[in-house]
């Protein structure tokens, strides 16, 4: 037989727990602006029953609340982390995309190309309608030269895009290296409270606050393991590990431990028209060389390369807006340098026995053998031959066969470690310099734009040095190259089938340093318009075929347009790339606040909800004290009437 006083106890737990969910309701309604919290509600069941050894057998013992547990989604959670991945990737693009687009755009208040281009060739109309007027040449050669000076602009302007880009890259990487120590110290503080048996909910609320803000920096995998008494036991702790893992599965933090990322600057260049010390990225822990003081020296980036860990930044599971901003950066189109590695030589050893070292790279893409199109840069730069890195000089081109009797472009790096080695393991080696990347950014714009001056430049320059003075000498170059670091100009030869990266060709000429010819702007005497000087100066053939450079394909060719169809070729690809950014942006928006709204749907506080909740666990709480003033009436029947 159970106790006499065994109905109070049980109102009592009634009391109980009808109070845990009022002021659950009550948190919950504090907090319903909160960012990031979640519902909560009490877990209660009922409490053991008791044997009563009568002929109803077991007696129920009231309630028993549990613990107070968050109402979240797991699923909701991972849905909403890829998808707003996806839109900080496209936000990126869009932004970014757009200032490109703003560029190129020719408006009314803002000259652009077409504008300049046809001005250029009124000023040669009116070079041919006036023979041997030096106003209408020097007026020709000013308008060539805003031309060029478009061209710069252009160049400069993405260049100057480019560094914006590297550094919101530091800055994310900065973001991310700070959520993952805020991460793991809010492991600690969890794993210190639920390992006594109690749920941080507030805690675990905003943890998940930072996972939703790394989310949309970079791509995020969460895992949460129980952590068991002992090895191969079946008892919780209570403790958990929590791992994080970015860029395709990289471990960011484990549990209590956070890895940290590094920006390490290039000391060269992937494109001849990037931006110095654009930024690879690492994890930080390789072992730095010591001094005989015991003080790290100062590596250079193939040494920190090499004793760290790369992040794969150019990875397909790679998302979010460092995605985004590495597409934007470094996006060529998947036009990038490679090849298969024929063979190795010494080049040149000196008395110490330092030798520098031909690798021969044969490439058989049509790109790779247009000099107009190439993209290498003509200063000291890194090649990768299998998966090791070899910094060459410079580099020699030629076009030629190969034993297959196909036409490629040859090409002989000039590198100071003898690879023979190092090939003498590979099976097959394959040389690259940079990374194909999927998507038009602003190396393809540049490298689009260094296409059509390099064309344009050789088709008038092609035309002009035919012409003659009086005395039979051919004029020089309409257009030319300045050069970096002298008082001097490019002035190109004849060859396009070999070329090399310190050699007087049209690779050396690029949207950045295009110039009219010098010598021309001072003596204008020299912009030559005929071919027989004794016919005349009405004889103006010259200028005929010059002018016939604007429309004819026959003379200039880009991407099948003729060169005045410049603008329209670039704007098309710029403008369907801002087109397909902001449709994108705006679906996963759209797709995000949707996930986000159906896990709100889960775990948001909605308060006509917990108004019902307040009402009815106020009734529940007045029912058991009820219940317990009841019983109270029926103890002091019992005890002052019977005399018990």
């Amino acid at each position: 037989m159970p106790s006499q006083f065994f109905g109070l106890n049980i109102a009592y737990t009634g009391l109980q727990a009808s109070n845990a969910w009022l002021t659950t309701t009550a948190n919950n309604i504090a907090n319903v602006e909160t960012e990031g919290y979640s519902r909560q509600e009490v877990k209660q069941e009922a409490a053991g029953a008791l044997r009563t050894f009568t002929s109803y057998g077991m007696a129920g013992s009231g309630v028993d609340a549990k613990a107070i547990q968050q109402i979240r989604n797991e699923f909701y959670d991972l849905k909403y982390w890829n998808s707003n991945a996806t839109l900080g990737s496209y936000e990126m693009k869009e932004d970014y995309v757009k200032q490109i687009e703003d560029y190129f755009t020719e408006t009314d208040m803002v000259e652009g190309f077409g504008s300049i281009f046809s001005k250029m060739f009124a000023g040669l109309d009116e070079v041919y309608k006036s023979a041997g007027s030096a106003s209408t040449k020097t007026q020709f050669l000013f308008l060539a030269g805003n031309m060029a000076e478009y061209f710069s602009s252009m160049s400069n302007s993405l260049r100057k895009l480019q560094e914006d880009t590297n550094l919101e890259i530091k800055n994310r990487v900065e973001n991310i290296n700070t959520l993952g120590s805020e991460i793991a110290s809010m492991n600690k503080q969890i794993n210190t409270i639920e390992v006594n048996g109690i749920i941080a909910n507030e805690l675990r609320d905003k943890r998940a606050l930072l996972v939703d803000k790394l989310s949309k920096i970079v791509d995020v995998e969460v895992q949460e393991i129980p952590i068991y008494t002992e090895e191969g036991g079946k008892l919780e702790s209570g403790a958990n590990r929590f791992i994080v893992r970015i860029a395709g599965g990289q471990e960011l933090v484990n549990t209590y431990r956070s890895n940290s990322l590094e920006c390490v600057a290039r000391d060269y260049k992937v494109n001849q028209s990037d931006a110095e010390g654009l930024f690879d990225i690492v994890w930080k822990g390789g072992t730095p060389a010591l001094d005989e003081f015991g003080n790290p020296i100062e590596q250079t980036y193939l040494e920190k390369m090499s004793t760290n860990i790369p992040l794969n930044i150019y990875g397909r599971n790679l998302n979010g807006e460092l995605k985004g901003l590495i597409e934007v950066r470094d996006g060529n189109n998947e036009e990038y340098f490679h090849g298969s590695v024929i063979g190795s030589e010494p080049y040149e050893v000196d008395d110490e026995g330092v030798g520098t070292y031909k690798l021969v790279v044969d490439a058989s893409a049509g790109y790779l053998m247009d000099i107009t199109k190439c993209t290498l840069d003509s200063e000291p730069g890194v090649i990768k031959v299998s998966n090791r890195n070899f910094q060459y000089d410079g580099w020699e081109y030629e076009e030629t066969t190969n034993e297959a009797g196909k036409a490629v472009g040859r090409y002989t790096f000039f590198i100071n470690e003898n690879p023979e080695s190092f090939l003498a393991k590979q099976t097959v080696a394959d040389a690259t310099i940079g990374t194909s990347i999927q998507y038009q950014g602003i190396p393809y714009y540049q490298e689009q734009m260094n296409e059509w001056v390099r064309q344009f430049a050789k088709a008038m320059n092609d035309i002009e040095t035919q012409a003659k003075d009086e005395k039979g000498n051919n004029a020089e170059v309409l257009f030319a190259g300045k050069k970096k670091t002298e008082d001097d100009m490019w002035m190109f030869g004849d060859d396009i089938n070999e070329f090399s990266s310190k050699s007087d060709s049209y690779y050396q000429l690029t949207a950045a340093n295009m110039i009219v010819n010098k010598n021309m702007v001072k003596d204008v005497s020299k912009f030559l318009t005929n071919r027989d000087p004794d016919q005349g100066q009405d004889q103006q053939d010259i200028l005929n075929e010059m002018m016939d450079v604007q429309t004819n394909k026959d003379k200039m060719s880009f991407r099948g347009c003729s060169s005045k169809e410049f603008l329209e070729c670039v704007l098309a690809d710029v403008a369907l790339n801002s087109s397909n950014a902001r449709t994108f942006s705006k679906n996963y928006d759209n797709i995000t606040k949707s996930i986000n709204n159906q896990r709100l749907s889960v775990s948001g506080v909605d308060n006509d909800e917990e108004a019902l909740n307040l009402v009815k666990f106020q009734e529940a709480y007045n029912l058991s004290a009820k219940m317990i003033q009841v019983f109270t009436e029926i103890y002091d029947r019992l005890i002052l009437n019977t005399g018990v």
